[in-house]
């Protein structure tokens, strides 16, 4: 009889781990699948003449500390009592 609780247990603890795949896989646009940068020919030719692949930096470090003092700086209105 607690042969036949653990083959159920097991069996429903697995059919759960599945649907969470599937849920998961379902909701992701793209599936699972990592997005990968595109790597063109002057990409492969880099790599063939220096040994390493740079790309330049896609944040602007200067705008989102401004967007920062920006936003600190803000004055906020008090909640107000009721």
């Amino acid at each position: 009889m607690l042969t036949l609780f653990w083959i159920v247990f097991w069996a429903g603890l697995t059919g759960l781990a599945f649907l969470a795949g599937l849920s998961l896989r379902t909701r992701l646009p793209g599936g699972l699948v990592r997005r990968s940068c595109v790597i063109d020919d002057e990409a492969i030719e880099q790599i063939l003449i220096t040994g390493e692949l740079t790309i330049d930096d896609p944040l602007d470090l200067d705008e989102i500390e401004e967007e920062e003092e920006r936003f600190w700086s803000e004055s906020w209105d008090e909640p107000e009592e009721w």
